[in-house]
């Protein structure tokens, strides 16, 4: 379970059931678990504390932009 961070103000924004041990580049909707404190703004998912875009929302994922945010946890293997 990975614990995705917001990379400016180190805000929690939410939790990822991550399965693989590839890079997180998109997040589906249906694996987060618990979502802490971001916003939907328009096709962007952004923190709520500092209003960085950490995501643009597509259907039923999040393309994550990289360098917006960090993550602490563990990965799940395959």
């Amino acid at each position: 379970m990975l614990t995705i961070k917001c990379a400016k103000c180190k805000t929690k924004l939410f939790k990822y059931k991550k399965i693989g041990q590839g890079k997180v580049l998109r997040c589906w909707k249906s694996k987060i678990t618990r979502l802490y404190d971001g916003k939907v703004s328009g096709r962007d998912f952004v923190c709520g504390h500092c209003g960085n875009v950490i995501a643009e929302i597509k259907d039923d994922r999040l393309e994550m932009n990289s360098d917006a945010f960090t993550y602490t946890g563990t990965k799940i293997r395959k």
